[in-house]
C-alpha cells in the first residue's frame, strides 16, 4: 500500500462522512495499493476503512499482490474457482462489520455483481458516491506522476515525428493508424493510451472520429489524435495538419483553432476555474465567428485515466490547484468540410502553468 496516500484518502473519508471506502480493480485500487489486476468474471473489491487497516476480497491465484501489497493476512478474504467468491464477500462483511455501514463506492467503476453481493451479506448496508473522497486527492499530481507523463508525452511527440513525413496521398486513416501505433510501441511505450484517432477531409469534422479505409486526399485537413501510457501514466495530444494546399477557411479555421489554444494555456494559474478557463478558449472561437461549430469542453484532466478531474468546461467552477494535470483542445468543425483540433497537456504550477507538450502548433503539410 501506498502509505502516505492511503493517510491521505483516510483523512477524505473521514471528511466526507463515510465509515470507508470498496475499491474495484481500476485505477483507483492501483493508485491506493499499488495492485494491477483487472475487471473480470472473478471479483476483486478493495476495503479501506476510515479507522481499520486495509481489506481485500481477491481469488487465491491473485492473493499474492495483496500480500505484497502489506495487507494483513486474516484481512485477505481470498477464495478459488471451486468454492465460488459468496463464502469470501459473506467473511468480510462479517469480519469488516459492514452491515448499517456508510461505504462509499466507485459511481462509475463498481458493478451490479460487487454492489448486490455486498448488499445480501451486509444487511442494513448505506452506500454514497466515492468519486469526491477520491478525486480530491488524484487530481494532484506528485513528482513521480508528472514524471511518467513527461515520458509519455516524449515517446508519444517522438513517435508522430517519425511517420509524419512517411504521410502520403493515397494511404487510408487505418493504415496511418497502424503506422502510428506501430512506432509507438517500438519507441518504447508501455501500451496505447487508446486507438490513435486518424481523421481526414469531412471525416476531420467529427471529434471522435474512428479511422476508415478513406485514403487522405490533396485539400484535406487530417487530425491526429494519440497518447501512450508510460509506467501507468498516459499522454493525449491532438495535432491536425494540411494535406497540401487547402483552401482559406480551413485554413483560418486553423489560424482561431491555435490561437484559442494559446490564449487557454496562457489563463492557467492558480485559482482560476476550468469554467474560466473554458470561456476564454470559446470567447476566441466566438469572436471569430465559429462558435457553434465548437461543442465540446476545452479539456480534461489526465492522470491514470485519460480522462478525469479536472475539466476545463463550462460547468465546472472549482478552482485549478498547482499539479493539476489536463489537455486544452480547443476545435472547430465544419460538417461535410474538415476540423480542426490542437490539443495540449498542461501542469498547473504554483505560479502560473507548464505546457508539458512540445510539438510544434504551426500548419504542417503533409502528403
Amino acid at each position: 500500500m501506498n502509505s502516505e496516500r492511503l493517510q491521505r484518502l483516510t483523512q477524505q473519508i473521514a471528511a466526507h462522512g463515510l465509515d470507508g471506502l470498496a475499491l474495484v480493480p481500476g485505477p483507483n485500487l492501483f493508485y491506493v495499493s499499488g495492485i494491477h489486476t483487472h475487471m473480470s468474471e472473478r471479483p476483486v473489491v478493495l476495503f479501506l476503512p476510515a479507522d481499520d487497516d486495509p481489506a481485500i476480497i481477491i481469488p487465491t491465484l491473485e492473493a499474492m499482490k495483496a500480500q505484497d501489497a502489506g495487507i494483513p493476512a486474516e484481512r485477505i478474504f481470498d477464495w478459488n474457482d471451486a468454492e465460488g467468491y459468496h463464502g469470501a464477500f459473506q467473511q468480510a462483511c462479517a469480519h469488516l462489520e459492514l452491515a448499517d455501514y456508510m461505504l462509499g463506492v466507485e459511481a462509475l467503476h463498481m458493478r451490479v455483481l460487487e454492489m448486490q453481493l455486498l448488499q445480501r451479506y451486509a444487511p442494513g448496508l448505506q452506500i454514497a458516491h466515492a468519486e469526491p473522497a477520491l478525486s480530491a486527492l488524484r487530481s494532484v499530481k506528485d513528482a513521480a506522476e508528472i514524471a511518467a507523463m513527461e515520458k509519455a508525452i516524449a515517446i508519444a511527440e517522438k513517435s508522430l515525428g517519425r511517420i509524419v513525413p512517411r504521410i502520403k496521398v493515397g494511404l487510408s486513416e487505418r493504415q496511418i493508424a497502424a503506422m502510428l501505433t506501430q512506432e509507438l510501441l517500438a519507441s518504447g511505450a508501455d501500451s496505447i493510451a487508446f486507438g490513435p484517432i486518424v481523421s481526414s477531409g469531412p471525416n476531420s469534422a467529427s471529434p471522435h472520429a474512428v479511422p476508415t479505409n478513406r485514403t487522405i486526399r490533396p485539400g484535406d485537413l487530417l487530425v491526429i489524435d494519440w497518447g501512450v501510457y508510460v509506467d501507468d501514466y498516459p499522454s493525449d495530444i491532438t495535432r491536425t495538419f494540411a494535406v497540401g494546399p487547402i483552401d482559406d477557411e480551413l485554413r483560418r479555421i486553423y489560424e482561431v483553432v491555435k490561437m484559442a489554444n494559446e490564449e487557454a494555456r496562457k489563463a492557467v494559474r492558480p485559482g482560476v476555474s476550468g469554467q474560466e478557463i473554458d470561456r476564454v478558449a470559446r470567447e476566441v472561437i466566438e469572436d471569430a465567428g465559429y462558435g457553434e461549430y465548437f461543442f465540446h469542453r476545452t479539456g480534461h484532466g489526465l492522470g491514470l485515466e485519460v480522462h478525469e478531474t479536472p475539466d476545463m468546461s463550462q460547468v465546472n467552477d472549482a478552482p485549478i490547484a498547482p499539479g493539476n494535470v489536463f489537455t486544452i483542445e480547443p476545435g472547430i468543425y465544419l460538417t461535410g468540410h474538415g476540423g480542426v483540433r490542437i490539443e495540449d497537456n498542461v501542469l498547473a504550477t504554483a505560479d502560473g502553468s507548464r505546457t508539458m507538450t512540445s510539438y510544434s502548433r504551426e500548419l504542417i503539410t503533409v502528403g
